[in-house]
């Protein structure tokens, strides 16, 4: 079942929480010190409550996970990924209104 919070998200358990996941996840890279991070967080961890057990949030700190942000070309933050069956669906920039990443995610679940 997917959780009702945020999971935060390391090269340890990248397989199992993302590519694993049996629901849609999406995949919040951000890092402490980014303002716009910080404004679409609540929305991600109110989109986690709402969306528990047909999606899932999942957040990546690119400070202490340089190798995964490497691995998905990410240059800007917040980027957000919906990752679906293992494979990435959607990719986007920037602090997104949550109505917005709802209507994303609502195509994937």
């Amino acid at each position: 079942m997917a959780d009702a919070q945020p999971v935060h998200v390391t090269p340890d358990n990248w397989q199992s929480e993302v590519i694993e996941s049996d629901v849609p996840v999406l995949v919040d890279f951000w890092a402490e010190w980014c303002g716009p991070c910080r404004a679409v967080a609540p929305a991600i961890e109110e989109l986690a409550a709402e969306l528990a057990g047909k999606a899932k949030m999942a957040k990546v700190d690119v400070d202490e996970n340089p190798q995964l942000a490497g691995e998905f070309g990410i240059r800007s933050i917040p980027t957000l990924l919906i990752i679906k069956g293992g494979t990435v669906q959607e990719q986007m920039v920037g602090a997104l209104p949550k109505d917005t990443l709802r209507e994303k995610l609502n195509a994937y679940l």
